[in-house]
């Protein structure tokens, strides 16, 4: 006589929490687009309109380092006799974004306030920086022209927005600004001095420090020649002396300091100026 099988015995029904975590990986698309929702505050704000164009021409001086190179007013390095131009750089403004610093900047141009001015500062793939206002005109520092008005944009912080996202970002320096606390006193005293980003990258660091209000248009070959040259760098020993010393305050290590960084060739802004055009949008053909 034949004996019945047993049926087989009946699995177990999974875990719960084996169902959960399947249920809460197939909603976890779903359920973190409602927790992190897009925000279009973090997205890149768009270039704004660019309003007025002005135009500088760079150049080398050969012999600004000499030894036998007089001082005084006489010297300064808009008279360069042996200068070797790099080329012209055209910049675009941001007129409608921080007018007022865009006014200043394309007065001191039209003036040729410019013309003269030191690039002192340069770090190799980030930025160099121009401008430094001081009545020393051999050493490459420049004069506000008269009717200026006061920046209010500095501490307007709707006048950061913009960011340091591609090279060729033309900024008003406040956060590296290199002028002397003197200087800076002076009830005539104007932000003068501006970086340029030479890439090959962003430069997140200037943000929320320095005001963008321009581009480079046209030159930024120009641009790319200037930050190729070698800058002047002290020893690893050299710095760690220069912290101490500024860390116990004494105010030698920070004139030393202002030193670093300069490129070992004289550069400097040889003319400047306003380019006129009737169409603000297209780029116009140089003068």
């Amino acid at each position: 006589m034949a004996t019945a099988t047993p049926p087989p015995p009946s699995l177990p029904p999974p875990p719960r929490h084996h169902q959960l975590r399947r249920r809460s990986f197939l909603l976890l698309p779903f359920t973190s687009s409602l927790l992190h929702p897009l925000s279009s505050s973090s997205a890149p704000l768009p270039s704004p309109p660019i309003t007025d164009r002005v135009y500088m021409d760079f150049s080398l001086c050969p012999s600004y380092l000499r030894p036998d190179r007089p001082l005084g007013a006489s010297s300064e390095l808009s008279l360069c006799p042996d200068a070797e131009p790099l080329g012209r750089v055209v910049f675009g403004l941001y007129g409608r974004s921080v007018p007022i610093t865009v006014s200043n900047f394309r007065a001191i141009c039209a003036s040729a306030s410019y013309r003269g001015s030191l690039v002192h500062k340069l770090l190799p793939g980030q930025f160099f920086v121009a401008g430094k206002q001081g009545l020393r005109r051999d050493k490459g520092e420049v004069r506000p022209p008269p009717g200026l008005v006061r920046n209010v944009e500095t501490v307007n912080p709707k006048a950061f927005e913009l960011k340091h996202l591609q090279p060729g970002t033309l900024s008003l320096c406040l956060g590296q600004n290199d002028d002397e606390d003197d200087i800076k006193l002076d009830p005539e005293y104007h932000n003068m001095e501006f970086l340029v980003t030479t890439g090959p990258g962003p430069c997140p660091q200037l943000d929320n420090e320095n005001i963008v209000f321009g581009t480079v248009l046209e030159g930024m070959d120009v641009i790319t020649a200037i930050a190729s040259f070698p800058t002047y760098r002290p020893a690893e020993r050299i710095r760690q002396f220069n912290d101490f010393a500024v860390f116990i305050g004494d105010e030698r290590a920070q004139v030393a300091r202002s030193t670093w960084d300069r490129p070992l060739k004289t550069v400097y802004i040889s003319d400047c100026g306003e380019l006129k055009v009737t169409k603000p949008e297209l780029t116009p053909s140089l003068p």
